[in-house]
This record gives structure tokens, sequence and C-alpha cells, in this order.
């Protein structure tokens, strides 16, 4: 029996949800750890999603708002932050002078760097415990999650109205 599967059986009884809640913050302490090695020890928390993903996907923050299946208003201040400290710039949009667009600074991209490092070093480390068959299974089942919780949000929208 492996490492990995004694020490689960510890934890068969543990709701799920406390699981969750416990290793949330295994990403978070491995990206601050890498963007303070970087300089950039002053990412607000609520900011670092925003950053990685426009890092590392190339995408507009527009559509990481869309991704993180959040409201424009629940990261306006994250931005006004991370626009405080350096790491994004606004520009008006060339073809729609009304419009405003936020993109990385060079800070903003080693910041989001040192995270994707992070990010991939933990993944790293947790194949390597558990196996990728594992990390897939993983994926799928938070996937399965985020799927639940949209439902949900969509059953509660409906009551409202």
């Amino acid at each position: 029996m492996s490492p990995a599967r004694r020490s689960a059986e510890s934890y068969d009884r543990v709701p799920l949800a406390a699981l969750l809640h416990a290793t949330r913050g295994t990403y978070t302490a491995a990206i601050q750890r890498a963007q303070a090695k970087v300089g950039c020890d002053d990412v607000p928390a609520s900011g670092e999603p925003i950053l990685s993903a426009m890092e590392w996907s190339g995408a507009s923050l527009e559509e990481v708002i869309r991704r993180l299946g959040v409201t424009k208003q629940a990261v306006s201040q994250s931005v006004e932050t991370l626009v405080a400290r350096g790491y994004l710039e606004r520009a008006r949009d060339s073809s729609d002078r009304r419009r405003v667009t936020l993109s990385l600074t060079p800070r903003g991209r080693i910041a989001g760097k040192a995270a994707r490092a992070a990010i991939e070093q933990v993944d790293r480390d947790l194949q390597a415990r558990v196996g990728a068959d594992s990390i897939r299974r993983t994926r799928e089942t938070l996937v399965a999650l985020l799927e639940v919780k949209r439902k949900s949000q969509a059953q509660e929208a409906e009551e409202k109205e």
C-alpha cells in the first residue's frame, strides 16, 4: 500500500468540504513565497488569481472574470489595488474610446510567471505523491463540484424572480 493511500485512509471519514477547506491555502502559500522571491510580495491574495489567469492564458480581464465566475464588482477593489501597485495598467481601447482595457505590466507578468511556476511545482509534487490518474479524477470531481455550484446558483436566481 502506498504512503499516500495509507494517509488518505485516515481521512476517509472527514467531510470533503473540510478537506477542501484545509487544503485551500496550499497553492496560495507557494505562490506568495514565489512572488516574494521576485520582489512581488505585495500582490493581494484576491488579486493573485487575476494576475495568474491573465499571464497564463493571455486572456483579457473580462475573459478572466467570466472564467472565474465572478462579477466585475467583486473584483473591482482587487483591480484597483493591482493598478495602484503597478501590476496592471489601464489604457483606452483604440477601437472604442469609451472603453478602458486592463493589461499586465512588466511587473504583473513577473508576478504571474512566479505564480505559474509555483502552481506547476505544487502540481508536480502532488502528482509524484498520488499519480496522474488521481490528479485527473480529482480534476473531474472538482469540475463536477463547480457544475453543482452553478446549478444551485441558477436555481437560487430563479427562485428570486
